[in-house]
């Protein structure tokens, strides 16, 4: 039988990283990209790789990348970069 003070040290635990692949789609060309990845340095641990796909004539660009990030704090990266002025959209990929 597990103990209760065993149970209560597990929860109590930090979650551990895990690499989440990150998929935003914005306006502003080259112009939006320092700003983007800007959040993604300062909310993620690290940013494993980063891919932008920004043509010419198409209104939106799109940026993916794969981060190590604790499963909790998935929705508050996906938030901040949705607030984030030209961000169409963002979600996991």
């Amino acid at each position: 039988m597990t103990s209760p003070a065993f149970l209560a040290d597990r929860t109590s635990r930090p979650a551990l990283p895990v690499r989440r692949r990150i998929a935003a789609y914005f306006t502003g060309g080259v112009g939006a990209v320092p700003e983007l990845a800007g959040l993604l340095a300062r909310r993620s641990r690290t940013v494993h790789e980063l891919s932008v796909d920004i043509r010419d004539g198409v209104r939106e660009s799109g940026l993916v990348c794969t981060v190590l990030l604790p499963a909790d704090e998935v929705e508050a990266l996906l938030t901040d970069l949705r607030a984030l002025p030209g961000v169409v959209s963002a979600e996991l990929a």
